[in-house]
């Protein structure tokens, strides 16, 4: 019988976060304030504890992973390598598909890498309560259970189209002790400004931030925890492409291809920077590894943004980062995938796709949703809506492969389980999901927005 899962031992989970900023054939650009001036670490200490600056700031190549923080990732690490057999069969493909799955996760998500160890570093740093975002709910329902393990108590500004769309993750929040805000809110001052000016406002990741982050400013016993985008978050989830390289080494395979989902950055990041390590001393194979960040075509940050220096939120509140963007007061439209709803992207992913080292491309929602029925009619397993991007570009290139009859090594982060999304499913089923190309012209607009930096 041929084996479809390759395991690790609790023994294997990594003893540290790799951190791409050492391989980067440039350094990264620095974060600016209103005055155009790189921003101190005395404000960001507004919102973020020196336990996690240290690690936002840092150009080592390998940070330790407390003690505690892999204890807890024994919980659901190291997660599986399955080898996606049957979906071969059912394309006729001449490639092997492999997918990392990390919906075996508490929360159901990749999202709990992280969550973990910020809410420990905040534990260490004296900090009890945090403020945060979150879209499709994985990343809020991860601070939860997070904020629970370690005593912190945990606020969420839940984006309204997804508050109203996924009604158990807001569930799963509440049950690990959270609470749970349909954003944009009247409780915060950017909240009433969008209120104001966009009363039927389905909000966006944009703005959720701005509230966290204004909570988070104003109070003294609070800080601010981020699901993606920063340094510090895509850091904690290359555990993801630890385990995966370790894997396919015991079984004597390596990828040709990496695709992932990409909004903020983490769900790329986790399973392709490792990766990227091995490109940087040269690639194996004879090669680089081909890595692919897969976003929707209705929130088109690399494919369609702009390279620009913008905040990171809807109000401003943030510094200024250099990453591709939309425009901070983009609106996108309100897909099923909430976790890729966000106007700007990583600031480490934007500079290695601007400089060529990545790729990215876009997909529309109902192509992926089909591939997210066709893997799970093939796999058994219902895939988030957010992964069903990847494995839509992995099948494109499954099929490309059986008309080139290239036996290509195919690799997708399968960042978690669609269980709290089966609307989705149920809308697309019955023929009610649209798709939405956000047009240029609007794009355009927006950009033409953007802050005036000299950059």
């Amino acid at each position: 019988m041929e084996n479809l899962r390759v395991m690790l031992d609790e023994s294997d989970i990594p003893t540290h976060w790799y951190n791409v900023v050492a391989d980067m054939p440039n350094p990264p650009l620095p974060p600016l304030g209103p005055d155009g001036k790189p921003v101190t670490a005395e404000r960001m200490l507004a919102i973020f504890p020196e336990t996690i600056l240290a690690q936002e700031m840092s150009g080592e190549r390998w940070i330790p992973i407390p003690e505690e923080v892999r204890a807890a990732y024994q919980l659901w690490r190291p997660s599986p390598l399955c080898r996606a057999r049957r979906l071969e069969q059912a394309l006729g493909t001449p490639a092997k598909i492999y997918y990392k799955y990390e919906g075996v996760s508490p929360t159901g998500s990749h999202k709990p890498n992280s969550a973990v160890p910020q809410a420990y570093l905040n534990k260490v740093a004296g900090i009890h309560r945090l403020t945060t975002e979150t879209g499709a709910g994985q990343w809020g329902s991860s601070l939860a259970f997070a904020g629970q393990m370690f005593g912190i108590a945990v606020r969420i500004y839940m984006v309204r189209i997804s508050y109203q769309q996924k009604p158990y993750r807001r569930s799963m929040m509440r049950t690990w002790g959270a609470e749970v805000f349909s954003s944009p809110t009247d409780m915060t001052q950017a909240g009433r400004s969008i209120l104001a000016a966009h009363p039927d406002s389905e909000g966006s990741l944009g703005i959720a931030i701005s509230e966290a982050v204004e909570e988070a400013a104003s109070r003294a016993d609070t800080k601010y925890a981020l699901g993606s985008v920063l340094n510090h978050v895509l850091l904690h989830q290359t555990v993801i492409g630890q385990e995966a390289k370790k894997q396919l080494a015991k079984i004597g395979e390596y990828p040709d291809i990496i695709f992932a989902p990409c909004g903020g950055g983490s769900n790329f990041a986790g399973i392709a920077f490792p990766f990227f390590a091995d490109n940087a001393a040269g690639g194996r194979k004879g090669k680089p590894a081909r890595l692919v960040a897969v976003e929707p075509t209705s929130c088109p940050t690399l494919t369609k943004g702009e390279y620009a220096y913008d905040f990171g939120d809807a109000s401003g509140y943030t510094p200024l980062m250099k990453m591709y963007t939309l425009g901070h007061d983009f609106m996108p439209p309100g897909i099923h995938a909430g976790g890729l709803r966000y106007h700007g992207d990583s600031p480490l992913v934007s500079q290695l796709f601007h400089e060529g080292l990545i790729e990215a491309i876009a997909v529309p929602q109902r192509a992926t949703f089909e591939a997210g029925v066709q893997f799970a009619r093939s796999e058994g397993i219902i895939p988030a809506p957010e992964s069903c991007h990847a494995i839509r570009a992995c099948i494109d290139e499954a099929l490309a492969c059986k008309a080139s009859g290239e036996p290509k090594t195919l690799l997708f982060n399968l960042s978690g389980h669609g269980h709290f999304d089966m609307s989705a499913y149920d809308r697309y089923l019955a023929g009610e999901l649209e798709d939405f190309a956000y047009p240029r012209e609007a794009v355009a607009a927006s950009l033409a927005r953007l802050p005036k930096v000299a950059a």
